[in-house]
């Protein structure tokens, strides 16, 4: 390596681990976040560009800048600054070890679950607008997914094509009813989710395809009215 491919004007060239120290999060930030930690993991996470690097990060293995650039067709610039949006409140770390020189930048996700209520901010404040906005920027994000899904599904693998599921039903319920509901079916779907992840680890060479599982439950009058 030249002595101008090590330095950068007349200043050595930070090592990848170094390159990250300006992003890291707060030694305080615990999981799941609370409070004005849950604000900003909100405005973190529900940003087009960052749910897709997450998402992506956290369903393959640890993936470089440039990777993640040339998947998603956006600058490497713009990517290493979501990427630290998304180090900072705890979303992905970097993963220095892997890299090959000082110019390389991997990166690795960590899998969390965000749960919030527009309820818990008073009712006209920034928080309480952040909150709002991440529910519909959560529905738009599963609605596309669901879209993209139906139009190209005839483009997956045979053995794909016909594997889906949807299910509706509308019934009365006590306000206790609903709320064991949702304990029974987020159980289910963990314990089904841990389940796969360890089968993985055990059979990696299984041909798989990310599944996503979207669960929805909601007061509802018939004919879709509020």
């Amino acid at each position: 390596m030249t002595q101008g491919a090590a330095r950068l004007d007349g200043m050595p060239r930070r090592t990848a681990a170094e390159r990250h120290t300006d992003s890291a999060p707060a030694d305080d930030l615990v999981w799941p976040p609370e409070g004005t930690a849950l604000v900003d993991a909100l405005v973190a996470l529900h940003h087009p560009v960052r749910r897709r690097l997450y998402e992506m990060l956290t369903q393959d293995d640890p993936t470089t800048v440039g990777v993640l650039a040339a998947c998603l067709g956006v600058a490497p610039g713009s990517v290493s600054h979501h990427l630290k949006v998304l180090h900072r409140a705890g979303f992905v770390e970097p993963a220095p070890e892997l890299a090959r020189d000082t110019r390389e930048s991997w990166w690795r996700g960590l899998r969390r679950r965000l749960s919030w209520s527009t309820r818990a901010y008073a009712e006209g404040s920034g928080a309480r607008a952040v909150a709002e906005l991440a529910e519909w920027a959560n529905l738009d994000h599963h609605t596309r997914a669901v879209t993209a899904w139906i139009s190209g599904r005839e483009n997956l693998p045979p053995e794909w094509r016909d594997l889906g599921l949807s299910d509706d039903n509308l019934v009365r319920a006590t306000p206790e009813q609903f709320g064991e509901l949702s304990e029974r079916l987020q159980q289910v779907t963990q314990e089904w989710s841990d389940a796969v992840r360890e089968d993985a680890q055990l059979n990696p060479e299984a041909p798989r395809r990310s599944v996503r599982v979207l669960v929805r439950a909601f007061p509802s009058e018939p004919g879709g009215t509020s």
